[in-house]
């Protein structure tokens, strides 16, 4: 089993109860610094199709997603758009820098009446990529949710320690697990700002 498919796996075992308002859950998985998380927010009225065409447009997401720095596309048979992709991302987390990786995004189809788009780090990939230009991430696992009553985002990250150094470590990851709810919330909200924005 992949990375993403064991992710998904965790992550429907682990969905929260939903009601009018936004939803979180977090849990621990093996040793891994940090923990995974997902939340759901009602909203009525989703376009699904929508939503995830503005989550597979990855070249976009510089311009209609905060802090992307850079995010492209790279050529790779493997990943066929729309039903996926591999992509280069580099994000810029305030006050402790910039992070790269890339990524295979995947849609999924159905499961359990969502639609699922979903993610996880090339591991070879992203170890070439220069240190230089960002810390590369240890681990970066997730997924989006989508039904036409509410949109879920669901994430497991964490940088890699030797490219950050011991403190910025520590910070990202106890600060990761703090913010994770109010992060999770924003991501939503903003990936459904920009499927309204485009129509």
């Amino acid at each position: 089993m992949n990375a993403t498919a064991a992710f998904l796996d965790r992550l429907f075992r682990n969905l929260p109860p939903q009601g009018r308002s936004f939803a979180f859950k977090s849990w621990r998985h093996g040793s891994r610094p940090t923990g995974e998380g997902v939340g759901i927010l009602p909203v009525p009225g989703v376009n699904v199709d929508s939503v995830a065409g503005r989550i597979l447009d990855v070249a976009a997401y510089r311009s209609n997603i905060d802090f992307v720095v850079e995010s492209r596309t790279v050529a790779d048979p493997r990943y066929t758009p729309p039903k996926g992709v591999h992509f280069y991302q580099r994000i810029k987390i305030p006050v402790l820098g910039e992070v790269q990786m890339e990524l295979a995004l995947e849609d999924f189809g159905e499961r359990d009446g969502w639609r699922v788009i979903a993610w996880s780090t090339l591991d070879a990939e992203t170890n070439r990529l220069d240190p230089k230009r960002g810390a590369r991430f240890e681990y970066n696992e997730g997924a989006w949710l989508l039904r036409g009553d509410a949109v879920g985002y669901a994430l497991s990250s964490c940088p890699r320690k030797s490219d950050v150094g011991r403190l910025k470590f520590a910070a990202m990851t106890k600060g990761a697990d703090a913010s994770a709810p109010k992060m999770v919330k924003a991501n939503i909200e903003g990936m459904l700002a920009w499927a309204r924005r485009a129509g």
